[in-house]
């Protein structure tokens, strides 16, 4: 079996051949930017989503807390949550925390829920995504969680571009981890 730092290296070659756009780019938060993150066509190959998997749960479980449920806002995190959930039952078979995915909005039909999958008021949670950038779309699942009764233990994410999300996701006082930087992906 592979170190994590290998997986980790082999994971970020992956990621700067497929996924690290270099121009001029609109980013979901308006602003401009000469870089764009396609996480999903590196979080979506199933090797690469072995590799999220392994090294996200190690992170998860190197904080010690017993976390009910993992997820965040659609799309983006919902590849890397079941990749984490995936890991963690490998593991240790009956013990994983369970996977949500939060929407952009309740649904208009059916049960109406914000939050889909296996979240349960009350939940012990790590909020995912992919890339952080504003910060806007995890603060968005935070509310999500917590209006449904959640609590968030930390945040995880796949990317962190370094361009002041962490900084406002830690203002709401949760901890934020990333597998990438920007600087370290880059460097």
């Amino acid at each position: 079996m592979t170190s994590i730092a290998e997986s980790k290296a082999e994971l970020r070659g992956f990621l700067l051949k497929k996924s690290v756009c270099r121009g001029e780019f609109t980013l979901a938060s308006g602003a401009k930017s000469d870089l764009y993150i396609d996480a999903k066509l590196t979080t979506l190959d199933p090797a690469m989503a072995l590799l999220v998997g392994r090294i996200g749960w190690r992170m998860i479980e190197s904080k010690g807390l017993k976390i009910d449920a993992i997820g965040g806002l659609t799309m983006g995190a919902d590849p890397i949550a079941l990749a984490i959930g995936i890991a963690a039952e490998l593991q240790t078979p009956g013990g994983a925390p369970r996977i949500f995915s939060v929407r952009k909005k309740s649904k208009e039909h059916g049960r109406q829920k914000l939050i889909e999958g296996n979240f349960e008021k009350g939940a012990f949670v790590v909020v995912i995504d992919d890339v952080i950038t504003t910060g806007g779309s995890t603060l968005q699942a935070i509310d999500a969680v917590e209006a449904e009764g959640g609590k968030v233990a930390f945040v995880l994410a796949f990317v962190d571009r370094q361009e002041g999300g962490r900084q406002n996701i830690e203002a709401r006082g949760l901890q934020v981890e990333s597998i990438f930087t920007r600087e370290a992906l880059l460097e």
